[in-house]
């Protein structure tokens, strides 16, 4: 019988994203792009998630690429993937600002082991984007950023939400990071009715960047929604 975990990690190797996409954008495929993504991946997922139990549901945005678009654990970075989840990964070294919220909040929570037996974190599009900048750099993008972007996305990220319910979530009450994320979540809802209620929350980067100060209040507010 298949384990949450042997779910997930299926559906992390059968992700392919063959839409078009507009011009000056790209997407990132860590579980193609790098072997060894699959294989830390793989141990996460066996360590949190070798059971049956039902998990609620964070939504996030989409991967960056210093976070899951190098380890493909959302909101992981390989310095938190080492460091709170005790799994190393050796051909790459990232620091991924959202991490470090997620980690601080797991931390307060109870630990990994409390907080993931409980909650499943993933993005309705679950893919790392990138755009090209003026500069001809590459910089991490939001599935929402353009709106040929998403339209171009739409169907995809509706048939991944609705795999995600199906490795075994609680769809009576989602909890939505960003508030125009949630936006675009609702808008997908309306038609779609995959969850009873979405509760929003800041998104960890903006709580990283802008309000560093007030962090503690912000991990407090993730509390007492996560633990109704």
């Amino acid at each position: 019988m298949q384990t949450f975990a042997d779910r997930v990690i299926e559906f992390n190797r059968d992700l392919v994203y063959n839409g078009k996409l507009p011009d000056g954008f790209q997407v990132m495929n860590p579980f193609v792009d790098n072997p060894e993504t699959m294989i830390v991946m793989g141990k996460f997922y066996h360590k949190y998630y070798n059971d049956n139990n039902q998990r609620k549901f964070i939504i996030g945005i989409n991967p960056s690429r210093n976070g899951a678009g190098v380890t493909g654990v959302p909101f992981t970075d390989t310095k938190r993937l080492e460091s709170a989840c005790g799994i190393t990964m050796k051909s790459a070294r990232t620091h991924e600002v959202s991490s470090v919220f997620i980690y601080d909040m797991i931390e307060a929570y109870g630990g990994t082991e409390q907080f993931y037996s409980e909650f499943y974190i993933n993005s309705p599009f679950p893919l790392a984007i990138i755009r090209e900048a003026k500069s001809g750099n590459w910089l991490n993008a939001n599935y929402y950023d353009d709106p040929k972007l998403f339209e171009s996305v739409k169907d995809f990220m509706i048939e991944s939400l609705k795999k995600h319910i199906s490795l075994g979530l609680d769809t009576s009450e989602v909890f939505v990071l960003g508030k125009k994320n949630t936006v675009y979540i609702e808008r997908l809802n309306k038609t779609e009715r995959m969850f009873d209620k979405l509760t929003v929350l800041e998104h960890p980067r903006y709580i990283q960047q802008y309000k560093s100060k007030e962090k503690e209040l912000y991990i407090d507010k993730y509390l007492m929604a996560l633990s109704k």
